[in-house]
Order: C-alpha cells, then structure tokens, then sequence
C-alpha cells in the first residue's frame, strides 16, 4: 500500500443524503489517501454508487462536506465541478459508451471536454491510442460499441476514464455482469494502472473476491455510515457482524430481519 501522507486526498465529512423518505447516508465519515486502492462494500441499495456520484457533483449532498485536496466540492459551482472531473475521472455501471460514436471517439469525448482548448487534434488521438494500448485494446478506434464484448466495453469505458491521465479513478460496479475470466482481466488491470500511473482507485462493488483482489483497504457501509475500515486482513477477520455475515455470505443478522419485517 502507498504510504498515507498526513492529510487525505478525498475525505467524506458528516455527510446527509436522502432522495424523499429514503435516507442513504446519515453522517458518513470516510478519509481516503492518495496512491492507495479502496473498496466501498455493502448491500443492494445502501447508496455505495451514491458516494462516487456525490464526490464528482452529480449529485449533491443535503449536508456536510467532501473535500478534495482541501476544496469542498459541496460549495462548488457546476464550472468549479468541471475542474474537479479534469483530476477524478469514473467508469460507470455497464461502461456507458455512447453507442451512435465509434470507439476512438468514445475515448475522446472527456479530452475534448475537458481539453479541447489545449490539445490538438492530433494530441488527443495519440493519447486516445494511448489508453487504448494500456487496456490491451489496441487499433480498435474505429469499432462501434455494438461490435463490442461486455468485458470489451468495460475495458473501452476504463480507456476513456483514464484517457485524460486522472489523479483518481472511480470504478463503479466494475465486474457486474462478466465472466470470470473478464472478471480478472478487469482486476488486474485495475492493480496495472494503479501501477502504471500512480493514482488513487475508489471501487465500488458486491464482488468479495474482486474487493480482496484490488484493495489496500476496504470500507463497509450499513445503516447510512462507514460500520467498519481496513486492510483486507483487517476486515476478512472482523468481529463485527454485519461485516462477517456479508464477506462470508450469510444471511441478515436477526436484528435486519426484524427491520425489514417491521417496514
């Protein structure tokens, strides 16, 4: 694991967040360090997507703080945010390609709208050969999304993230809906470019074997808040119930079936 410097890069502050009577968050507290790789854990509907949605401004908290490199993107103005999406760069849920575009511009959408005023055209797609190569999807500029394998389209959606050489890559769901083997390929290219490019990795998912495969630490959420943090080590060992029942596939503690009775 990277070394953790004193202040953290990314850190969630006493942070609200509920879409009506739903309540997602509830004073969520997380710190996050720069170069290190972690995995946000939790059950279907805990609000895990909700948190990367929340540090790039597509959604706004109802209250508290987030702060990156000391500037609070819950103050920020949508310009302001623009700056903040050129250094934290994110592969959505099932890659989100733009299907009436080839792949080379699929590539190229964030360099141009981030860019445009300072890279040429031929810059930008170098850069986009670029990325393509460190996905291990080299010449397919021209292919359509349609054309493309589901582990293909993770890979394309991962090369336009990392395109505009972010400081922090968000992965959300990264490995939802692909086969094994895809499912490695995805994870060791997550611990490649961390690798090759030095930056901070925040991974979304369910995925158990995926979390312990990619993360220096791991963090589980339940009830609105962070219930448990740590190492793989730390957490594969943890006493707390909610944490062993999860990674071990159990079903809910008592007192979850009670709550969902009751609702």
């Amino acid at each position: 694991m990277a070394a953790s410097p004193t202040e953290p890069i990314i850190r969630f502050e006493n942070v609200h967040k509920a879409f009506g009577a739903k309540v997602v968050y509830a004073g969520l507290d997380l710190s996050i360090y720069e170069g290190e790789t972690i995995t946000i854990m939790g059950g279907s509907g805990v609000g895990k997507s909700v948190l990367l949605k929340l540090l790039i401004g597509l959604l706004r908290a109802d209250s508290g703080h987030i702060w990156f490199r000391g500037e609070d993107i819950t103050r920020m103005s949508e310009k302001q945010l623009g700056i903040v999406r050129q250094h934290i760069a994110m592969l959505f849920q099932g890659a989100a390609l733009f299907d009436s575009l080839d792949v080379g511009q699929n590539v190229a959408y964030g360099l141009h709208e981030h860019f445009r005023k300072t890279m040429t055209d031929d810059e930008i797609a170098r850069r986009v050969s670029w990325a393509l190569a460190l996905v291990g999807l080299p010449g397919v500029e021209r292919v359509m999304p349609a054309d493309l394998s589901g582990g293909m389209k993770k890979r394309v959606g991962l090369a336009r993230a990392v395109a505009v050489r972010p400081e922090v890559v968000l992965y959300d769901e990264p490995t939802t809906g692909l086969d094994p083997i895809n499912t490695t390929r995805i994870n060791h290219m997550i611990n490649g470019l961390k690798r090759a490019l030095g930056n901070t990795s925040i991974v979304v998912t369910h995925d158990m074997s995926s979390a312990f495969a990619v993360s220096d630490r791991i963090a589980m959420v339940h009830r609105g808040r962070i219930v448990a943090c740590g190492t793989v080590d730390e957490i594969r060992s943890s006493s707390n119930p909610y944490v062993a029942d999860f990674i071990h596939g159990r079903a809910p503690v008592q007192e979850d079936v009670e709550t969902l009775l009751s609702t």
